[in-house]
């Protein structure tokens, strides 16, 4: 969510709160007035509820509702005194700990913390002599007896803190800003007709009852309308930036249809009906005299190149030029191959390790020739100049930032439509909310005869199984299969994990084992040679080194048909998305294939319950909902920087789907009356904050 004003909320906090509070306030990442009107509460306690102990570990900073048990004032056994305070929750105990020259030093510690009174303590946890214990924290009285009735019914706001900012700092200098605001200090984008739809607060209010609630009912409303606020905003920027790339002309394609139907009579398979789908949805945007702006979305497999070949297929036949731009060189050159092998229309390739001469003769057709151009950043690098470009495809679009997508169509009178690929599937209310200015076109059906990999997950310290899988690796091989076997480092560095599996190590293994006895052992990974890389891909395809030793560097667009097994070693290392797109490795031939996800004994519950979601399923889209939810949603949308116009601030996309969804549909009414916002002015101040927003989500 972002407020907006030139006096208040973009005031530096050390002019607000004071030097010495702000310096504390930035160890949690705020800067000024705004930033901490916009850091809400992580939760609400309760007088008389009790925090629980049973939950915390040595070593973290916390903040604990607890009731003095006892306050003994001991002395050292050396010089000094300490006063060792028990506390309670009700359930656990806890010591606190306050240590001092002489006793007069503790005597206002002593004063306040007599058995029975209840305070917030805050501080980092420790160990001595085998229990948890707090060492001279941070505390405030919380059992006010003058205010005890009014106190059980108001919610305490709990905040993020730090061990040198507690959460009643934050509280009272928060308190601070809010009873300074005024309704002019908030933009609030909702009028008394759209607050009784939706059942919303004026947002002054929302944010008061956030940091100053009164009850859970009044919270609950609160924190609705905050959501609301910044899904609304969001959504609007999205929806203006997408006005303004239509308003941009692009060239219409003239699609002729029966040619197509014939290249397509050609293809020695049918298309699916999500690709059939796709292509009518994409063919028709091309025809229009504006950008198209298209996400296509596709599980690893579901053949979505297939498609963006023959949307640039149609594009040549028209007499322009078309553009596929592949992040690395091995996936350009597989591009380039089975693109040329498919549709009769010319394909040129440029990639870093182009000579000399390829560049002069891609550049010189680049100005007149119509074309598929395939190619890596070097498209972009190299002064290619199109003489009529009318279709940028970019492939895995993740690894392109916002500028290099953006690099063919600058300068250009009339911009070319532009189709954005994932192999990485992206949950509904993800995309909405990073590329909502995109339309979205998913890819649900796998090719016929593709079969679901079967997937298995062995820990390492089991050695029948260990013994098992690779037995099984050498009836693959007989039976005609190949062998990925992925580890996560090349090698290992004295920075790295020793124990973590590396090439080198993997290598010297496997070469060890009887098992594999006259059988030869390749490896791959991204620091050899682009001829080497081409080399170990050929001889692994061809059979003759049928076990092959990676890294991630196969995770993308590496297509060998006869690839059968995948061993992901250390698999406890990677993320869900980037399993699953390994996985995708094996089986692309509609053979049986299978995937082993050996782990290191004693992992986490996270690691376990990650490995155990990618062995439950091989839906992409399953699997990322699962990984959004077991991964903090933070670290999916850049949640964990700090600074205005960086993150979503009150929103979640999976708790608040619903409201995303319904704030998109309310930004199109608006706009569809008011394309200016004119009548809209604190909408329109607010959306123009959250481009900011917009724009930073999609570069992360």
């Amino acid at each position: 969510m972002s407020t907006h004003t030139p006096d208040l909320l973009d005031l530096p906090l050390e002019r607000v709160v004071g030097s010495s509070t702000a310096k504390r306030l930035a160890h949690v990442g705020l800067a000024t007035a705004g930033d901490l009107v916009e850091y809400f509460p992580r939760r609400y306690a309760h007088w008389g509820k009790l925090t629980p102990l049973m939950s915390i570990h040595e070593g973290e900073d916390v903040t604990l509702l607890a009731q003095v048990v006892s306050a003994d004032l001991l002395s050292n056994r050396s010089r000094g005194v300490r006063l060792s305070v028990e506390l309670t929750d009700g359930i656990g105990t806890i010591n606190a700990t306050f240590f001092a020259q002489h006793p007069g030093r503790l005597s206002v510690h002593q004063r306040l913390l007599q058995p029975g009174t209840q305070h917030l303590f805050a501080g980092r946890v420790s160990t001595y002599r085998g229990k948890l214990q707090l060492t001279h924290p941070e505390f405030e009285r919380a059992d006010d007896e003058t205010a005890a009735m009014d106190r059980v019914s108001r919610p305490i706001p709990i905040y993020g803190a730090a061990a040198k900012c507690p959460t009643w700092l934050v509280a009272r200098s928060a308190a601070i800003v809010v009873d300074m605001l005024t309704p002019k200090d908030v933009n609030d984008p909702f009028s008394e007709t759209l607050r009784e739809r939706y059942g919303l607060l004026p947002l002054l209010d929302a944010i008061r009852q956030l940091h100053q609630p009164t009850s859970d009912e009044a919270v609950a409303v609160a924190r609705k309308t905050v959501r609301w606020a910044e899904a609304l905003e969001l959504q609007t920027a999205l929806l203006l930036k997408r006005a303004r790339a239509d308003a941009r002309p692009a060239p219409p394609v003239a699609v002729d249809e029966d040619a197509l139907a014939r290249v397509r009579t050609d293809l020695p398979f049918e298309l699916t009906g999500g690709q059939d789908r796709a292509l009518q949805e994409i063919l028709s945007d091309l025809t229009h005299p504006h950008p198209m702006q298209r996400l296509l979305q596709a599980d690893v497999g579901a053949g979505k190149t297939v498609v963006a070949g023959l949307a640039m297929t149609a594009v040549v036949e028209a007499g322009l030029q078309a553009a596929l731009l592949a992040p690395t060189e091995v996936l350009a050159e597989q591009h380039a191959q089975s693109l040329a092998r498919m549709f009769p229309v010319p394909v040129e390739l440029l990639t870093g390790s182009s000579a000399a001469a390829t560049r002069k003769k891609v550049r010189e057709l680049a100005q007149s020739q119509p074309a598929i151009f395939v190619g890596t950043h070097a498209l972009l690098q190299d002064s290619v100049a199109f003489a009529g470009l009318g279709l940028v495809v970019i492939d895995e679009q993740h690894r392109f930032g916002v500028e290099q997508r953006e690099k063919l169509r600058e300068g250009a009178d009339i911009v070319p439509h532009m189709l954005t690929m994932t192999a990485t599937p992206i949950p509904r209310t993800i995309a909405m909310t990073i590329f909502g200015d995109l339309d979205v076109t998913v890819i649900h059906e796998l090719p016929a005869g593709r079969q679901p990999v079967e997937t298995f997950i062995v820990n390492a310290a089991n050695e029948r199984w260990i013994e098992r899988m690779w037995a099984r690796a050498r009836e693959e091989i007989e039976a005609g299969g190949r062998v990925f076997v992925v580890v996560p480092r090349i090698e290992t560095t004295a920075n790295e994990d020793s124990e973590l599996s590396n090439v080198e190590d993997t290598y010297a293994l496997l070469s060890r084992l009887e098992v594999f006895s006259g059988i030869d052992i390749g490896i791959l990974h991204g620091r050899m040679s682009t001829d080497d890389k081409a080399r170990a891909i050929e001889s692994f395809n061809s059979g003759q080194i049928p076990i092959l030793v990676t890294t991630t560097v196969i995770e993308v667009g590496v297509d060998i048909r006869s690839a059968s097994m995948m061993v992901i070693k250390d698999a406890q290392q990677f993320g869900l998305s980037q399993l699953h797109q390994l996985r995708g490795r094996v089986g692309r031939g509609g053979q049986n294939a299978i995937c082993m996800a050996v782990h290191r004994d004693g992992i986490g519950n996270d690691s376990l319950e990650r490995l155990t979601a990618f062995a439950s399923t091989t839906d992409g889209f399953a699997l990322a909902e699962a990984d959004l939810k077991l991964r903090r949603e933070g670290n999916v949308l850049g949640d964990a920087q700090s600074g205005r116009g960086t993150s979503l601030k009150a929103l979640r996309v999976i708790r608040d789907a619903k409201i995303i969804e319904q704030a998109r549909q309310l930004a199109t009414e608006i706009l569809a009356s008011d394309p200016l916002l004119t009548k809209h002015p604190y909408l329109k101040n607010r959306a123009e904050r959250a481009q900011l927003l917009a724009d930073w989500l999609e570069r992360a």
